[in-house]
């Protein structure tokens, strides 16, 4: 998984996968999602970042498999 941010047009762009891009569809009027040409999720696009998902501050964090 990437994920970019560009501060100029404050977009981020998160890719999923490498796989080639078959459809765009619009989620809502600044989120895209991109798909193969399985209906799977490739990256998403999502436009005034920092207003529409609070994209003040990034952090990754790996969830272990919690067992019962």
């Amino acid at each position: 998984m990437k994920v970019k941010y560009f501060s100029d047009t404050d977009t981020a762009h998160v890719e999923f996968t490498d796989r080639e891009i078959y459809e765009t569809k619009e989620i809502s009027e600044n989120i895209y999602v991109d798909i193969d040409e399985k209906g799977n999720l490739v990256s998403m696009t999502i436009e005034h970042a920092k207003a529409n998902a609070g994209l003040w501050e990034f952090s990754y964090q790996e969830m272990s498999r919690q067992t019962a």
